[in-house]
C-alpha cells in the first residue's frame, strides 16, 4: 500500500471536518466542533503525547518503558514542589529533572544491569508512587507549605503558565474576536472551521505551544540527524551499530533520559496547566494511555500525536457536553464503520467488511433509537476508543527490530 504523506493527511482531516459538520447540523450537538471542546483537547491531549513521545525515545534505541507512569507522577510532584516556591516555569524545569531521574534508574537498570525492561519498568512504577506519597506528607504537609493549602496528598498552589490569544481572530490584547463571531452562527462547516481555529489560538498555555512544536523537532531530530541515526540504529540492530563505531550503551542512556525528561515534563503539564495544583493519583494511568498512542502511531511522532489527539477529544466530549456529544458521535463513527465497510469489499475482504457493515448497523440503531449516551458509557468513551484504533491499527504495526531485547557490549548475536 501507497504510504500516506502530509497532504494526503490533509485531505482525510478536511473530509473528517466536514463530515463532523454534517452531524452536528443532523443532531443538534454544537459541541462536537466548538472551540471549547478544542481547548479542552490540547489540554487533555498534550500529557497523553508527552508520555507518548517519551516512550517513543526509549523504544527507537530498543529500550521498552513501561514505567512512564512512575516518571511522570514523579515530575508531577517535583513540579509542584518547585512550582509553589520558585514559580510555574521552575516548576517545568523541576518536573523534567524528576523524570529524567526515573528515567536513569531505568537506563541503569536495563542499559547496565540487563535488567528484564518490564520488570524495570513496573519497580520504577511502584517507586514513583510511593515516593511521591511519602514525600507529600514530609514536605507539603508542614510548616510553610501546610500554611498555604497543603497536605499530605496534595500541595500548595501553583500560579498558571501565561496563556495567549491571536490578535482580531481570536480577541487577543482586547482586540475583536473573529473566529469567535463566526462560530456563534452555528452555519454549516464556516462555524466549524472558526470553531476549531479559535480552539488553537484562544488562550492557549505557552507550554501547550512548546510540546506541539516537539512534534517537528523529535522528528527533525530523530530522522534528520546523526545523533538520531545512531539513537535509532541502536534499537533496530544494536550489534551492527556497535561494529560502526556507534558507543551503544550512550545512545540508549541518551535515549532513556530524555524519555525520563519528556515524562517528567508531560507531569509538569498537568500542575502548571490542567490543574495548579499537585494531587495523590493525578495522573490517573496517563502513562499507560500514552503508550497506547505511541503503539497506534507506530513509534513515529505524527501518527503519537494524532492518537493523543483523538483520545484527547473523547475525553474532551466526556467533559464538555456528556451524553448528547457523545451521541452524535454514534452517527458520525457509524458513516465511517460504513466508508470502511465499503473498502473491505472493494479489497476482497468480505469477513472484515461484514463485520464494519454489522456494527454501523448497530451504531445507527442505536443513534435513531435514543436521544443521549448514558453517562456511565461517556465517561468510558476515551479508554473504549483507545482500545478500537489499536485493534484496528495493529495489522500495520512495525516496532524497532531489537525493541525489548538484551545487549551486551562485545557479544557475539
Amino acid at each position: 500500500m501507497k504510504r500516506l504523506r502530509l497532504p494526503h493527511y490533509l485531505i482525510i482531516g478536511a473530509g473528517l471536518l466536514v463530515l463532523l459538520s454534517l452531524v452536528r447540523r443532523v443532531d443538534g450537538a454544537n459541541d462536537v466542533t466548538s472551540s471549547g471542546t478544542v481547548e479542552a483537547m490540547l489540554r487533555l491531549a498534550v500529557p497523553i503525547f508527552l508520555a507518548g513521545l517519551g516512550g517513543l525515545w526509549a523504544e527507537r534505541a530498543g529500550v521498552i518503558n513501561i514505567g512512564l507512569e512512575g516518571m511522570m507522577i514523579l515530575g508531577t510532584w517535583t513540579g509542584a514542589w518547585a512550582g509553589y516556591q520558585w514559580g510555574p516555569w521552575a516548576g517545568v524545569l523541576a518536573g523534567i529533572a524528576g523524570g529524567a531521574l526515573g528515567g536513569l534508574l531505568h537506563a541503569v537498570a536495563t542499559v547496565s544491569f540487563g535488567v528484564d525492561h518490564i520488570v524495570s519498568g513496573v519497580a520504577i512504577n511502584i517507586l514513583g508512587l510511593g515516593l511521591t506519597q511519602f514525600l507529600a506528607g514530609l514536605v507539603f504537609n508542614v510548616g510553610h507549605a501546610k500554611e498555604l493549602g497543603g497536605g499530605p496528598r496534595q500541595s500548595p498552589p501553583v500560579d498558571p503558565i501565561t496563556k495567549i490569544s491571536l490578535p482580531v481572530l481570536s480577541g487577543g490584547g482586547g482586540t475583536p474576536d473573529w473566529l469567535g463571531s463566526l462560530e456563534k452562527h452555528h452555519w454549516f462547516l464556516v462555524s466549524d472551521v472558526a470553531g476549531v481555529l479559535r480552539g488553537l489560538t484562544h488562550q492557549m498555555s505557552l507550554l501547550t505551544l512548546v510540546a506541539l512544536l516537539l512534534v517537528p523537532v523529535s522528528y527533525f531530530v530523530l530522522w534528520r540527524t546523526p545523533f538520531g541515526l545512531r539513537v535509532r540504529s541502536c534499537g533496530e540492530d544494536p550489534y551492527a551499530a556497535e561494529s560502526l563505531g556507534v558507543r551503544v550503551y550512550r545512545m540508549k542512556y541518551a535515549a532513556v533520559l530524555i524519555s525520563g525528561g519528556l515524562a517528567g515534563l508531560a507531569g509538569a503539564f498537568l500542575v502548571t496547566v490542567a490543574a495548579p495544583i499537585y494531587q495523590d493519583g493525578q495522573t490517573a494511568g496517563r502513562g499507560f494511555i500514552g503508550l497506547a498512542a505511541m503503539i497506534f502511531g507506530n513509534w513515529r511522532p505524527g501518527g503519537l500525536a494524532a492518537g493523543s489527539l483523538l483520545f484527547g477529544y473523547t475525553d474532551a466530549m466526556n467533559v464538555r457536553d456528556g451524553g448528547q456529544a457523545v451521541h452524535a458521535l454514534l452517527l458520525f463513527v457509524a458513516v465511517l464503520l460504513v466508508a470502511v465497510a465499503a473498502w473491505q469489499a472493494w479489497r476482497r475482504s468480505f469477513l472484515a467488511a461484514g463485520l464494519a457493515a454489522v456494527a454501523a448497523a448497530g451504531l445507527l440503531v442505536w443513534f435513531l433509537d435514543s436521544d443521549v449516551v448514558p453517562g456511565e458509557l461517556v465517561s468510558f468513551s476515551p479508554h473504549l476508543t483507545t482500545l478500537l484504533v489499536l485493534a484496528l491499527a495493529s495489522q500495520r504495526l512495525r516496532m524497532p527490530a531489537a525493541d525489548g531485547l538484551r545487549y551486551r557490549r562485545g557479544e557475539a548475536r
